[in-house]
């Protein structure tokens, strides 16, 4: 159990920092959503990289919160 403890508490960490780390455009219009210019921009390299490692630490973090309620 302890243990369990322990990764969500990395895994969490791991997801905060991921979070952040994606980038977004800068300004006080982004801050509350909108954006200055709204043109699609596909994910390439590091960004790419960033925001699947985001999805799969979320997925792990649920998971292992539904796991230690059982345990």
């Amino acid at each position: 159990m302890q243990v369990i403890k322990f990764i969500q508490i990395a895994i969490a960490i791991l997801l905060i920092v991921s979070i952040l780390l994606q980038n977004r455009e800068s300004g006080l219009s982004s801050a509350f959503g909108g954006s200055g210019a709204n043109v699609y921009m596909t994910k390439r390299g590091a960004d790419k990289i960033l925001f699947n490692a985001t999805i799969v630490l979320a997925i792990v973090f649920f998971g292992l919160s539904i796991l230690a309620l059982f345990i």
